[in-house]
């Protein structure tokens, strides 16, 4: 029992000997720009020069062609560039969920801040797809209740915003009241669900979507959205949509 008493004792010694041994110190941080000013390496620029030239090269094919400018402002409620991306993911999408599941879409929405750029007359390239969708953003379907479907269109309604939409047929007021909702051209029915086609960022209430969560179903389809606009593109070989009669407002 001695010993034991003894080692405890060095022990607690040699604990507070470390404890006094302790000392602060103050800590700087300095801001480095990461610009022009920094010179590159010789010898990693002309290990990664062959990959950066074949990637710009990959990137810089040409897939597509686009016959007029597209903006994702050229419209109030709906834009040619936002019902192209709707309605390509619709396109895109509905046979993978269809195989995968036996159902179908009803209904597309994105977020018209998730377009990141235009698309200017011309050739269309890969590097078109990555400038309109540089993030990682995966096409998701969600089963929802006639009730959050009711949510989106009235979240819409408030929105008074281009969000591209596909599948849907929607009018408004002067006041930007829904006077028409139409799914599949038909009303909305409150004691069915629908599918409906969006990014995970919107499912996980990105943009204020709260309607995404909390769906009967989560669907995961695994196709990101900006492979579906280069597929797309690759397929169609010229780009073709406008501004129409989806979301308008009547005076």
């Amino acid at each position: 029992m001695a010993h034991r008493y003894l080692i405890a004792l060095i022990i607690s010694f040699s604990l507070l000997g470390c404890k006094n041994s302790i000392q602060t110190t103050s800590i700087k941080a300095e801001k480095i720009p990461i610009d022009q000013s920094i010179e590159g390496d010789p010898e990693i620029e002309a290990y990664i020069k062959p990959y950066a030239e074949h990637l710009n090269q990959t990137l810089d094919s040409i897939i597509a062609y686009n016959p007029t400018n597209l903006s994702k402002k050229d419209g109030k409620l709906n834009t040619a560039l936002g019902n192209l991306m709707a309605d390509l993911v619709m396109e895109q999408a509905k046979p993978v969920f269809k195989s995968r599941t036996g159902n179908s879409i009803d209904v597309v929405l994105l977020n018209n801040g998730g377009i990141r750029s235009g698309i200017g007359k011309g050739p269309v390239t890969s590097r078109t797809g990555f400038e309109l969708m540089p993030f990682e953003n995966e096409i998701v379907v969600v089963e929802l209740s006639g009730k959050k479907v009711q949510e989106m269109l009235s979240y819409l309604e408030v929105a008074k915003t281009a969000h591209p939409i596909s599948g849907m047929q929607l009018t408004v007021d002067d006041n930007y009241k829904l006077t028409s909702a139409l799914i599949g051209g038909k009303e909305l029915d409150l004691n069915r669900s629908y599918f409906v086609a969006t990014s995970d960022y919107l499912q996980q209430g990105g943009d204020n979507m709260n309607f995404f969560k909390d769906p009967l179903n989560l669907f995961d389809i695994d196709y990101k959205l900006r492979n579906a606009i280069i597929d797309y593109f690759i397929k169609v070989d010229t780009l073709k949509t406008s501004i129409d009669s989806r979301f308008i407002q009547i005076n």
